[in-house]
């Protein structure tokens, strides 16, 4: 199976390849590293591994955790094959290509893009700031291995962030900036797997593909959760 796992590392020649060498060792195989973030003398790096599904995951853990200054953030089982920005583009050319289907294509897309598990495009309601939970929003579309019933977190106020709900899911909240829509993206929290929260540069990964698919959408996003008008006899 395909895994991505996050670490903390001291930013100094060597570790990286003393963490490459540990998970060869472990049975990974390296497909992509990114690195998310180098501040402070440390990095944040994303490895996507293909992992023997026999092996047991603790075994790479063990010896991740041996090797001095290394801190693993999350390991969680990665959808589809390793992304890159340059697929951002592409995504937005299909959205812009077929708009009328391009709200469902940006929320299929992005649990892919993300390593997520699954992703909505929820609807708030203009009175939101008077309402209780999740501002009472609803799902405008759901991706594929979105849980049902569905339990959005609380997405009010509108602003691009992350965030942790208290049964461990971690979600990564980006608005259009019209007609009340949010894309909610989620990582969920497993026995055997831990999954790391968004982080900063995923969050603004989001944001900007979510802002550029409202200018290409533009008005047809304000008929997203509007019932359909039937015509009558």
């Amino acid at each position: 199976m395909l895994l991505r796992v996050r670490v903390t590392l001291p930013d100094r020649p060597g570790t990286l390849g003393q963490v490459a060498r540990t998970l060869g060792v472990s049975g990974a195989d390296i497909v992509q590293v990114v690195v998310l973030e180098r501040l402070g003398g440390r990095a944040v790096d994303d490895f996507t591994v293909v992992w023997p599904g026999a092996a047991r995951v603790e075994r790479l853990l063990a010896g991740l955790a041996a090797i001095p200054g290394v801190r693993v953030d999350g390991v969680w089982r990665a959808i589809g094959a390793p992304t890159t920005t340059g697929q951002d583009a592409e995504l937005l050319a299909q959205v812009a290509a077929n708009p009328a289907d391009g709200l469902a294509t940006l929320v299929d897309a992005v649990p892919g893009l993300l390593a997520a598990d699954w992703a909505v495009a929820a609807v708030v309601p203009v009175d939101w700031a008077s309402r209780t939970g999740s501002g009472g929003a609803t799902v405008g579309h759901a991706s594929w291995r979105a849980p049902v019933p569905l339990r959005l977190p609380e997405v009010t106020p509108l602003r691009g962030r992350s965030m942790t709900t208290p049964d461990g899911t971690h979600h990564a909240i980006a608005p259009f900036g019209r007609a009340g829509l949010v894309l909610v993206a989620a990582r969920e929290h497993s026995e055997t797997l831990s999954a790391a929260a968004f982080h900063s540069t995923e969050v603004d990964r989001l944001t900007q593909l979510v802002r550029a698919s409202a200018v290409i959408l533009g008005d047809r996003l304000d008929l997203v959760g509007t019932p359909p008008v039937i015509a009558g006899p």
